[in-house]
């Protein structure tokens, strides 16, 4: 007995030892795998600096023990760690059930035995760099949760999918995806989250998923399926969320969704849906956003619209619908967005529509509707977007909009609205975008008390308002003033000087009387100033050559006089004059806008002076019959004429060398030269760049080489073209215009060089880096100034040059940006357009938008592979922009010191779709994109609040 006893403990003490020494092979293989894993990955930001055999392995940063001390979930989200997974890495933990490596910078494929660990129950690899197709694998029978979206992953998704049986969350949205929506997904009969959105999936919905009861969220969004949403759908009863948005879907919606009880969400626009909306989707008592808009829907909106009594978002816009607004809208107490714009909708505007709901955004624009605005449109207390442009509406402006504290931005442009501005109405504490032109308003303004703190633009034009101008507009936000065409009168007053963000001024088209005031002088940021067309009188104030960003002035059409201020030429920021049919006199300036100024612009005066494009007579030499005098002046006039024969000999040497194309010749054959700057170059300067120690950079369209001109020491930038006989043949016309360029903001082109095979363009050297070499290490603030410097740039080129030698290779690598964050643009001809920036027609405000968006979210048009479903990072940038919150696209670099300027940024990504707008009609100019760039960088007015399906009006 005691023997077996003593057996039975030696037993018990063996097992203990092997269950112990079991226990450290296992923590000793963790321990040797997790470390093998932090060897293979870069941790910038040293998130695992605990990571050593110092620390329990339970205690490492990221790591969670069960109660075995066996590794159980590691989780390392939003770390900025790169690297590749290796086939022998974490996922092979015996006890794993949880990886979450999701928002970081992995890349390389995906291992391929990543679902060979039966214990994993949540693997989250999204939001990272991974490349190359899914992984097929095995079953296994834990998992719950996949989720891979937002990485570049290709190929087809595996038929495998379907036997994970206990997945209940997919997500594959955001990657490369190709083929059709595999059936056998559909066995996955627990799924409840069903992500395969923004990836190059053709094809239909299977009818088949309509067995998939579990599901509650189905998002399809931004992919190239096809054919007619399946009846079937009307079997997932239990779906909350159903997302087909930006797809082919044809025909008509079926009136199967309205068996979907449980349907919070339905978004199907940007499709080619056709037909009426099925009565059927009016049962879905549970519908709290209903967007149908961007289709080919059309019928009248059904007053059975009142069922919808959970309603809170309707976006129906940019379709066909007909007949009037219903009634019903009126009686649904939760609506707070309300968007009809862009239909065929006539009648009134429903009487009482905001008076019970909780309206905060109300867009009906352009339809045609007529009768009144209805007093009760800000019932709610909540409205803050109200655009009613381009309708018939007529009558007076509710005096109730007076009382709407929280109106922000008011657009009533285009309506036929008489009776005169309510009072309250410019004490509006938040209003920052007022525009009410184009109607039929009048009476006075000046008689009531302006306080509009918020107030950024203010548009009255096209109107029948007279009597004086406002002094003040209680606030120093304003940056747009429009009260052109109009009736005002007296004079401009002294006070705008304390409009310190004016941006842009039109009086013009008025009776206004009286002198250009000295203190508009005082408005430093003022770029347009147009007060043409009324009865000014007076001088051109020599103070507005001290406005350092003054870019347009049109005086056209007044009573001014005297002579044009000298130094008003010299003010480098201007491009634009209009100064005809006034009573100015003396010599034209001969420098700045003034040098090329086309004669309608000048004519009607009595001016002399200026080249023959004027039209303008020589000016003549004034005589003085005074003896004494007269020995004084022709002694001066003597040593005038002897400095001018020195200048003359000066400027035709320079003429001759630099601004007429000339002929030189050596042992490389014959060469044709033009040199547009006061700088030696000869043709032994160009080709002795021509080495491979010089080179700077290398493009599709030539290589660029750093020389120098031996004689004046300047540093040149050679640009070597490659193809010549590919240029158009009045290219070199064309570049010659760019040679008389000088901008701040633009590299110099020094000269042109040519023989029959080859030719270069000669820049001054720039010291600098290309803005796609640093934009990765740029904060926020960096980024901001170098957007404003580009457009500027472009402003200038679309006042100078014709459209035909303009060109749309404006991208990141034609930037260089000096030491003092100083953005240049290197210019090229329409003959070097870059693929990856060209647009519909190339046109450079597309390209502008395009380096926007790579400022804003730190990636690179050539990542072509990155996008996901989406051709190009414009169609990644619109999907991020109306579906992700912020933080899924804004450059992590920029992410945590510009949180508090989300807003600007999300403002500057709408700016920048703007700008790459597919129709090109619809594109901003250069001057409207550099007024909007500086609005959103001093106040942004985007409420986080409400998500949109299209761009804001």
């Amino acid at each position: 007995m005691k023997g077996i006893q003593e057996s039975s403990s030696l037993l018990t003490f063996i097992m203990f030892l092997l269950f112990f020494t079991m226990i450290g092979f296992l923590h000793g293989e963790e321990l040797g795998t997790l470390s093998s894993f932090k060897a293979s990955i870069n941790d910038p930001l040293n998130h695992l600096s605990n990571w050593n055999s110092n620390n329990n392995l339970c205690d490492w940063h990221g790591i969670t023990c069960d109660s075995m001390s066996h590794v159980h979930a590691i989780e390392l989200s939003s770390k900025n760690i790169s690297g590749k997974l290796s086939s022998s890495s974490t996922f092979h933990l015996p006890f794993i059930s949880r990886i979450d490596l999701s928002n970081n910078r992995f890349s390389g494929e995906i291992p391929h035995d990543m679902f060979f660990n039966s214990s994993f129950q949540y693997l989250n690899l999204s939001n990272n760099n991974f490349t190359g197709q899914i992984p097929s694998g095995r079953s296994i029978s834990k998992l719950e949760t996949l989720d891979l979206s937002n990485n570049m992953l290709s190929g087809r998704i595996p038929d495998t999918i379907g036997s994970f049986s206990s997945l209940r969350y997919l997500d594959l949205g955001g990657n490369v995806l190709v083929g059709e929506i595999p059936i056998s997904i559909t066995n996955l009969k627990s799924l409840e989250y069903l992500t395969l959105a923004s990836n190059h999936l053709v094809g239909p919905i299977p009818p088949q998923l309509g067995q998939m009861k579990s599901l509650k969220w189905i998002y399809f969004g931004y992919n190239n399926l096809s054919g007619k949403i399946p009846t079937e759908i009307g079997f997932l009863t239990s779906l909350n969320h159903l997302d087909l948005v930006y797809n082919n879907f044809a025909g008509q919606i079926p009136s199967s969704i309205g068996n979907l009880s449980d349907l919070q969400y339905l978004f199907l626009y940007q499709n080619k849906l056709t037909g009426s909306i099925p009565k059927s989707v009016f049962s879905l008592k549970r519908l709290i956003s209903l967007d149908l808009s961007d289709n080919f829907l059309s019928g009248e909106i059904p007053e059975l619209i009142i069922q919808l009594e959970n309603l809170e978002i309707l976006h129906l816009f940019s379709n066909n619908f007909i007949g009037k607004i219903p009634t019903a809208l009126t009686s649904l107490p939760n609506l707070r967005v309300l968007q009809l714009w862009s239909n065929k909708l006539s009648g009134e505007i429903p009487a009482e529509l905001g008076k019970h709901n909780n309206l905060s955004v109300l867009d009906l624009s352009t339809n045609s509707l007529a009768g009144k605005i209805p007093e009760s449109l800000c019932g709610s207390g909540h409205l803050f977007k109200l655009i009613l442009f381009s309708n018939s509406l007529e009558g007076e402006i509710p005096k109730s909009l007076s009382d709407c504290k929280s109106l922000q931005r008011v657009r009533l442009q285009d309506n036929k609205l008489s009776g005169g501005l309510p009072q309250g109405l410019t004490q509006l504490p938040l209003v920052y975008f007022l525009d009410i032109s184009g109607n039929n308003l009048s009476g006075r303004i000046d008689d009531r008390e302006w306080n509009m703190p918020s107030l950024q633009m203010l548009n009255l034009a096209k109107n029948q308002f007279v009597g004086d101008l406002p002094s003040s507009f209680a606030g120093d936000k304003l940056e747009t003033l429009d009260l052109s065409r109009n009736r005002f009168s007296g004079t401009i007053p002294s006070q705008f000087r304390s409009l310190s963000s004016l941006v842009q001024l039109d009086l013009s088209e008025n009776k206004l009387s009286g002198e250009i005031p000295e203190e508009m002088s005082s408005c430093k940021k003022l770029v347009s100033v147009d007060l043409s067309h009324n009865q000014l009188g007076g001088s051109i104030p020599a103070s507005l050559a001290q406005m350092p960003v003054l870019s347009e002035l049109d005086l056209s059409d007044n009573h001014l006089s005297g002579e044009i201020p000298r130094n008003l030429g010299r003010v480098e920021s201007l491009v634009q004059v209009n100064i005809s049919h006034n009573n100015f006199h003396g010599t034209l300036p001969s420098t700045g806008a003034f040098l090329a100024i086309h004669k309608s612009a000048i004519e009607g005066n009595d001016l002399c002076g200026g080249d023959t494009t004027t039209g303008l007579r020589p000016c003549k030499k004034s005589t003085n019959k005074n003896p004494i005098w007269g020995f004084i002046v022709a002694c001066f006039i003597g040593a005038l004429m002897l400095l001018a024969i020195v200048a003359f000999a000066i400027v035709f040497i320079k003429q001759q060398n630099s601004l007429s194309m000339k002929r030189v010749e050596n042992e490389e054959g014959i060469w044709e030269m033009q040199i547009f700057r006061a700088k030696a170059i000869t043709i032994e300067d160009i080709l002795s760049s021509m080495k491979e120690e010089n080179v700077i950079s290398r493009s599709k369209t030539g290589v660029s080489y750093k020389g120098k001109c031996v004689s004046s020491g300047m540093q040149i930038m050679v640009k070597l073209i490659n193809d010549v006989n590919s240029l158009p043949p009045n290219s070199w016309a064309q570049i010659a215009q760019f040679g008389k360029l000088q901008h701040h903001n633009i590299v110099k082109l020094v000269g042109i060089c040519r023989s029959k095979k080859r030719a270069y363009l000669v820049y001054e050297h720039v010291e600098g880096k290309k803005l796609s070499e640093i934009l990765g290490n740029l904060s926020w603030e960096r980024r901001k100034k170098i957007s404003i410097g580009i457009v500027k740039a472009l402003r200038f080129l679309h006042s100078h040059c014709s459209s035909s030698i303009l060109t749309g290779d404006i991208s990141t690598d034609q930037v260089i940006v000096d030491d003092k964050d100083v953005p240049r643009l290197e210019l090229s001809t329409n003959c070097f357009i870059s693929p990856a920036y060209a647009s519909p027609d190339a046109s450079e405000i597309y390209g502008f938008g395009l380096i926007l968006i790579e400022l804003l979210t730190g990636r690179s048009c050539r990542d072509t592979g990155y996008y996901g479903s989406h051709e190009s990072i414009v169609e990644w940038a619109r999907y991020c922009d109306s579906d992700c919150h912020p933080d899924t696209w804004i450059d992590p670099v920029i992410r945590v010191h510009a949180s508090n300027d989300h807003n600007e940024i999300v403002e500057i990504m709408t700016l920048a779709l703007h700008c790459t707008a597919t129709d090109p009609t619809a594109r901003p100019t250069a001057d409207e994109v550099l007024k909007t760039l500086e609005s959103a960088l001093r106040t942004s007015s985007w409420l986080p609040h409400l998500k949109f399906s299209s761009c804001v009006h």
